[in-house]
């Protein structure tokens, strides 16, 4: 399985060490749980990165980590029905403890999580697990988001049909 991360290019070298989630709580993790997030597409882990940015400024200094997760690493997943009804809900302390619990219980080096784009996937990597250091980093590649996502707030090209 190959996965995805975007980060700025200064991050790039600990883009898979789980120090970012551990510092900043996260959708699935709170403050103190190491954590990496990770996205099945390219353009998953674009969007997943652009929810965060101010829409007035693009970044320029963006690259693309991919990962190869091999097929006998464990990985576990969460599938939708299983969550509770506010699981889209921001700061959402009942996903950071099922987060962390996954964490801590070590059955696994991959967790599949449900994402704001139903059908798709983030896979969460858990760097304490044994298998983690099994999972091949590529280098990273420079990256830039299309500016037309960057024009400025009330404009729109979007023509009614």
């Amino acid at each position: 399985m190959r996965v995805w991360r975007l980060c700025k290019a200064r991050y790039a070298s600990a883009a898979f060490s789980g120090e970012g989630a551990r510092l900043y709580s996260g959708r699935w993790n709170p403050v103190g749980v190491s954590m990496v997030y990770t996205s099945t597409s390219l353009a998953l882990a674009c969007l997943e990165f652009f929810v965060h940015l101010d829409p007035s400024v693009a970044p320029d200094d963006l690259v693309a980590v991919s990962a190869t997760i091999p097929a006998d690493v464990a990985r576990e997943r969460i599938e939708v029905a299983d969550l509770p009804g506010d699981w889209r809900v921001t700061d959402n302390p009942g996903l950071q403890r099922l987060g962390a619990d996954w964490i801590a219980a070590q059955r696994s080096a991959a967790l599949e999580v449900p994402v704001v784009v139903d059908g798709d996937w983030n896979v969460l990597l858990n760097p304490a697990h044994p298998d983690f250091g099994r999972i091949v980093v590529a280098p990273p590649k420079p990256w830039a988001f299309d500016q037309r996502m960057f024009r400025g707030s009330g404009r729109s090209s979007v023509q009614a049909g």
